[in-house]
């Protein structure tokens, strides 16, 4: 019997929401097959079935919230019971012997889990691995420690005959983590919300979770300011509109977003500080080796920042089927984790919604991010006369604890200066 567990799948996940089963009780199935679609804070992940087998028990319904640790899926693949099956066995006759003698074990979070000889021998050691074993705790409860590094000796369990259960773990580690904020920095407390009469409630997705973590993080934590400009781009919707036909030919979309990537990448080169991360702990400016931009996607439930690896290698083709790729999986939440994962710096789209300007949030741990508007035609003065151009609104939003203003302007100005001409761009 094989017990499939819901693993971290990777940057601190630790829930999700069952989506959609793909079997049923009583299926047999084949490893590699996708046995469930779990929505987490990041992604919509396809998990795999580890093992051929057929499936015996799963875990929460559809719309449920599973745990990590928390069981999948028990999968009979012919290998006998699985251990957290004979387990479970273990516990319900150690149930059994506690109901029966419990006035015995009144008040006791050590109980009656093996004989009393193995009771005077813990007591003998004192070894840490032996107190573990004494206190009463749940499978889940324990794993859960274990993946969290929580001592479980430390545990008060709330269940019957003071077992720990799954909750207790999960609220200790809440209060380490108020207690955490309240020894690195004042933590705000919002004010309670009046709800009138006819007013709903509704509660948000995982991914609203995460942006509203992602939001509050970056707003606590990073001193922002931005640059607020604008840049004649004429030549390049010239350059664009005489070779996108060229681009289509080779089944590239060439949008604007190309461009700027592309020229973000060079002002990178110029000024690598937009491409970093400030350690305020150890006081330390990390540059970052990889240049992986990200591009704010909206999606259906909320804001989605895949990136780009290593873009300031790429071709403007390559940079172009690579922003399609990425914006359209992520629309669809089929983006891997990978492509939200070592993102260096990101550009937000205000353009796309018919916005003229913003004033974008930086992605912590990122230093800078790059706002755009639309592009639209205007009125402007050269040689002393008034012409029709085609004018792109820009905002730089950068970490001000690292980047100053002047260090700002200078990074806009060089950004502007290869976007300015699309033949700079070409250049190596």
């Amino acid at each position: 019997m094989f017990d499939f567990k819901f693993a971290d799948i990777g940057e601190g996940i630790h829930e999700g929401k069952i989506l959609e089963w793909k079997y049923k009780q009583g299926d047999k199935v084949e490893e590699g097959e996708t046995l469930v679609i779990i929505e987490t804070d990041k992604v919509n992940a396809e998990i795999p079935i580890p093992v051929d087998g057929t499936i015996v028990k799963l875990g929460p319904p559809e719309g449920e919230i599973i745990q990590v640790g928390d069981l999948l899926a028990r999968i009979d693949d012919g290998e006998g019971d699985s251990e957290e099956a004979s387990e479970e066995k273990t516990e319900k006759q150690v149930d059994t012997k506690e109901d029966d003698n419990i006035e015995e074990d009144e008040g006791g979070v050590v109980g009656k889990l093996e004989s009393s000889d193995e009771m005077i021998e813990s007591y003998e050691t004192k070894s840490e691995k032996s107190k573990s074993e004494r206190v009463l705790a749940t499978p889940v409860a324990r794993k859960l420690a274990s993946d969290l590094n929580i001592d479980i000796q430390e545990i008060k369990g709330s269940g019957e005959h003071g077992r720990v259960l799954k909750e207790d773990i999960e609220n200790h580690k809440g209060q380490s983590q108020k207690q955490t904020n309240r020894q690195g920095q004042k933590v705000f407390n919002a004010p309670e919300i009046k709800v009138y009469e006819a007013d709903r409630r509704e509660k948000i997705s995982s991914l609203r979770k995460s942006v509203v973590n992602a939001m509050t993080l970056s707003k606590q934590v990073i001193p922002h300011t931005t640059l607020i400009d604008e840049l004649d781009v004429t030549d390049l919707v010239n350059f664009r509109n005489d070779h996108k036909g060229k681009a289509a030919d080779e089944g590239v979309k060439l949008t604007y977003m190309a461009f700027i990537i592309k020229a973000l990448t060079k002002a990178i080169k110029d000024y690598p500080i937009l491409n970093a991360s400030f350690d305020q702990i150890n006081e330390e400016i990390i540059y970052r080796s990889q240049v992986n931009v990200g591009i704010a996607v909206d999606t259906p439930d909320g804001l989605i920042v895949p990136n780009i690896k290593n873009a300031d290698t790429l071709s403007l083709f390559d940079i172009a089927r690579k922003v399609e790729e990425i914006a359209s999986l992520a629309k669809e939440r089929k983006i891997q984790l990978s492509d939200l994962q070592r993102g260096t710096i990101s550009i937000t789209n205000f353009g796309a919604f018919d916005a003229i300007s913003g004033t974008p949030i930086i992605k912590h741990p990122e230093v800078a991010i790059l706002g755009i508007g639309k592009i639209d035609k205007k009125p402007v003065v050269r040689n002393n006369e008034i012409v029709i151009r085609d004018i792109l609104p820009l905002s730089l939003t950068f970490d001000h604890r690292i980047i100053d203003g002047a260090d700002g302007g200078r990074a806009m100005r060089a950004f502007k200066k290869y976007l300015k001409d699309p033949l700079l761009l070409l250049m190596n």
